[in-house]
Order: structure tokens, then C-alpha cells, then sequence
């Protein structure tokens, strides 16, 4: 193609209509009170219910339902796949992981001490570490880490993200030791889940993107990208989830539930 001022008009007005369609939004106002009464209606508690019980969901599903005879027989095929509640939980549980690193990147936005939300993190890691290592191994020691842990690396790598933006070299520099630490540690979902919750960080403004990106980084592509279904029904407010033992329960809710399905199924 010759590189005329016409063909370069035409690629910039294709670019722009693209950049449009993906990344922006232009709705007059009674489009935009349409989709917040019908579309826009899940508020930041609706999703930590919503990803705290898909959560559950998978893990007995991991730790029980593997194990009955009605859990793995199929309930009927698709083509010559057969369908199994096992799976079918399984497939519930991939919602979790995108909504918790989604409401990771809301609260580190939105938090009113940056410092003690990566502290709480960290301390829940440590914490989840026994209830985690017994009911994967029976045992205080176990070689793969909790899902906190991807979430405090991921964490830290939106904080240099943030900090480091004057310094590339510096911000490149830590981003890699953090993506090596997480490798290192085995953490749940590993390098993966590291990367995706960045990604949700840098597409935060360009939702659409965000969705197609993300379900290309995670293991279960198809599956956690049916997250985004409820995430992009997210209206930005907090919801009627407040006060510390509110926060504090959905912190300890993870460690309390492995230790009790260790109780029930060891």
C-alpha cells in the first residue's frame, strides 16, 4: 500500500472508530439511566458474596465431590463430552479468582491507607498458609502457597506500577523480581494470576479490553472470562457491606472455610 496523506487518513479514522468502539463509550443520557437501573446493578458487596460462594463452591467440589460416585458420574453429554456436577462446580469456581483480583484493584483505588491494605494481605497469607498445607497435604508443610499470596505479589506490583512511574528501569526491575517471586513461591494461580491482576490495574478505564485481555491470561480462558459477565454489571459503589468485622470477616472467611472442609473431609 502506498503511504499517501489519503491512506493515512483513512487508517486514522479506522484506528479512531476502533479506539472508540473499545475503549470508550458514548451514550446519551437516557441510554446511561437505562443502563444504570437494569445493567449497572451489583455494588462491590454483591461481588465479594458472589465470589466468596463461587469460591466455596470449587474448593468442595476439589476436596469432596471428586471423590463420590454421584459426583462424577455424568449427567448427560455434550457431543461425546460428558457433564458432571464435579465439573460443573469446577467451572462455577473459575468466577472467583477474577472477582477477587477485580475488587483487589477496586480496594487498592479506593482505600483509605494503602499501607495497611497490603499488611492485611500479607497477614491473611501468612494465616491461610495452615489451613491451606493441611488440607492439601495433611500437613503444616505443603510446596505451593495460598491464593493470598498472588494476591499480595499482585498487590505490590500495582504499588510499583504506581510509585515506580517516573523510572522505567526501576518499575521493569521490580515488576520482574515480583513476577520471579511468584514463580519461586508456587503461589495458587502462579505467574498467571500475578500478570491478570496487573492487567485489570492497567485497563481499569477500558472495561472491554480488560475482558478480552484477562481471559487470555488466566489457565481457564473461556471459563473465567464468564467473570466479566458480573463484573461489567458493576455500578462502582461499595454496597451495604461496612464497618471492620464486616471487612475482617470476608479477610477470614478464606483460612475458616479450608479449615472446616479440612475438618469435614480429612
Amino acid at each position: 500500500m502506498n503511504n499517501t496523506p489519503a491512506n493515512n487518513s483513512l487508517f486514522l479514522k479506522a484506528k479512531g472508530r476502533i479506539r472508540t468502539l473499545l475503549c470508550e463509550t458514548h451514550l446519551n443520557p437516557s441510554q446511561k439511566n437505562w443502563l444504570t437501573r437494569h445493567w449497572l446493578i451489583l455494588d462491590g458487596s454483591w461481588l465479594k458474596i458472589l465470589a466468596i460462594v463461587s469460591m466455596t463452591i470449587d474448593h468442595v467440589a476439589a476436596i469432596a465431590i471428586w471423590r463420590m460416585p454421584i459426583g462424577i458420574t455424568p449427567l448427560f453429554f455434550i457431543g461425546s463430552h460428558p457433564v458432571k456436577i464435579y465439573t460443573l462446580m469446577r467451572m462455577i469456581g473459575r468466577l472467583a479468582f477474577p472477582i477477587f483480583s477485580f475488587l483487589l484493584v477496586e480496594g487498592f483505588l479506593h482505600t483509605h491507607s494503602r499501607k495497611r491494605y497490603g499488611l492485611n494481605l500479607f497477614l491473611f497469607a501468612l494465616i491461610s498458609e495452615i489451613p491451606w498445607n493441611l488440607i492439601h497435604n495433611g500437613a503444616l508443610l505443603y510446596p505451593k502457597q495460598n491464593v493470598f499470596f498472588t494476591l499480595f505479589l499482585g498487590y505490590l506490583g500495582i504499588c510499583a506500577i504506581e510509585y515506580l512511574k517516573h523510572s522505567r528501569l526501576r518499575q521493569i526491575i521490580a515488576l520482574t523480581l515480583l513476577l520471579a517471586l511468584s514463580f519461586v513461591l508456587r503461589a495458587d494461580y502462579g505467574c498467571s494470576g500475578f500478570a491478570f491482576i496487573l492487567i485489570l490495574y492497567m485497563l481499569r478505564n477500558n472495561r472491554i479490553p480488560q475482558a478480552i485481555v484477562g481471559s487470555c491470561i488466566l489457565p481457564s480462558r473461556w471459563q473465567a472470562g464468564l467473570a466479566f459477565i458480573p463484573l461489567s454489571m458493576y455500578n462502582g459503589k461499595r454496597g451495604f457491606i461496612k464497618g471492620a468485622f464486616a471487612k475482617y470477616f470476608f479477610y477470614l472467611y478464606y483460612p475458616l472455610h479450608l479449615f472446616i472442609l479440612y475438618l469435614i473431609f480429612r
